[in-house]
């Protein structure tokens, strides 16, 4: 009985962790990768977002598992400076968190930009979808052929 009380205070923190996210918008605390940030809300409670659908190249070493890649820097540069002093919205497609806890969300800002796509209609990022989160699949084909096409940003390199 008494796990099943902990179960449910732990499901019921996480779904209001998640309601308290979407639908609001939120300054960016600090900018980890081309596609990793953390927000902060009012009370100054941070939650790391990992931008849904999309992937952009390592700006660093992560142990073993994911080593600097070519236009990281440059990927991640880019996001820091389109978001200084934005703010954002989160919206959620199935999966609201990945394997590493990170809160999984499309992203848009104030003016209405939709952050996933620009992200790779400029080439910064390379379209990642993966079932059941594909809400945008088509969107985000189209968006990263044109990138290619126009040799945008790390398709430079390829």
């Amino acid at each position: 009985m008494l796990c099943k009380i902990f179960l449910f205070l732990l499901l019921l923190s996480s779904v209001t962790a998640q309601s308290q996210v979407q639908g609001k918008y939120y300054s960016i605390y600090k900018v980890t990768d081309g596609d990793t940030f953390v927000i902060q809300d009012r009370t100054s409670n941070k939650f790391k977002i990992r931008l849904t659908g999309i992937d952009a190249p390592e700006s660093r070493n992560v142990g073993t598992r994911k080593q600097i890649q070519v236009f990281g820097d440059e990927a991640k540069t880019h996001l820091q400076n389109y978001l200084h002093n934005k703010s954002v919205r989160l919206v959620f497609d199935v999966q609201k968190k990945d394997r590493y806890g990170r809160t999984l969300a499309y992203v848009y800002l104030e003016n209405g930009t939709f952050l996933n796509d620009y992200l790779l209609r400029k080439g910064y990022a390379r379209m990642a979808t993966f079932p059941p989160n594909v809400k945008f699949v088509e969107v985000f084909r189209k968006s990263e052929e044109k990138a290619q096409r126009k040799k945008l940003g790390l398709w430079k390199h390829y």
